[in-house]
């Protein structure tokens, strides 16, 4: 499965943002308003009102964070992150098997991320299940761990058992469509980058950043 988890956030920034999604109370709505015609019928959640001050506030801290991380741009290399939206899940809410959709209002999905905002001792169920053509993986995160993935893959979150489940999802337009081309990118750029901290500069390795700048260039739209 082609996938990447890396701690994002740390406990000071977690700490501001559970505090402030802590003392909104009146922008949280149902989440089918935002789910697809056929994600709609097995969605059940809640989300911050995308057009609330306090989600476009901390909605752009966030993405800030994730267009800075070096290992997340070399994952993904991000066009653009969109659509992005607090989502809250308390006893017996659940998002059933479903797939994202490939163009939204606000651009091309080709990777869904979510962030795990609260503890995972704080909820029981709400894993993150994602299926790949021959297996399925259930995720819950510590506070702070970001998952991305492709959209391709069909997902669901189980349902929550006790507790509340608190997260920031989000899709990525990437330079690169191709799940089999990212890969093969992310390789070579981390090869790259590897002989560069074991070795310094030399001939082979300009020539590892040359070939992956020019694959980059070709593949990328």
């Amino acid at each position: 499965m082609n996938y990447l988890t890396h701690q994002l956030l740390n406990s000071e920034e977690l700490e501001i943002v559970r505090t402030n999604l802590d003392k909104e109370k009146s922008c949280w709505e149902d989440g089918k308003q935002t789910a697809g015609k056929h994600a709609a019928k097995v969605k059940n959640n809640l989300q911050l009102r995308r057009d609330s001050d306090l989600s476009i506030e901390l909605s752009g801290l966030i993405t800030k964070k994730i267009l800075s991380n070096e290992l997340i741009k070399s994952f993904a290399l991000p066009k653009k992150i969109h659509g992005t939206i607090f989502s809250k899940s308390i006893s017996g809410m659940k998002y059933g098997r479903h797939i994202d959709n490939a163009y939204m209002s606000s651009g091309r999905a080709d990777l869904s991320f979510t962030i795990f905002l609260n503890c995972k001792n704080k909820y029981d169920g709400g894993a993150l299940s994602i299926e790949s053509l021959n297996s399925e993986e259930k995720f819950k995160l510590d506070a702070g761990e970001i998952i991305i993935y492709p959209s391709t893959y069909l997902h669901s979150v189980e349902e929550v058992i006790d507790g509340e489940r608190l997260v920031f999802i989000g899709w990525i337009e990437s330079y690169v469509k191709s799940i089999e081309e990212r890969e093969y990118l992310f390789d070579l750029d981390a090869a790259g980058r590897s002989l560069l901290s074991k070795y310094g500069r030399s001939d082979e390795v300009d020539l590892i950043f040359k070939s992956y700048s020019n694959l980059l260039r070709r593949l990328g739209s």
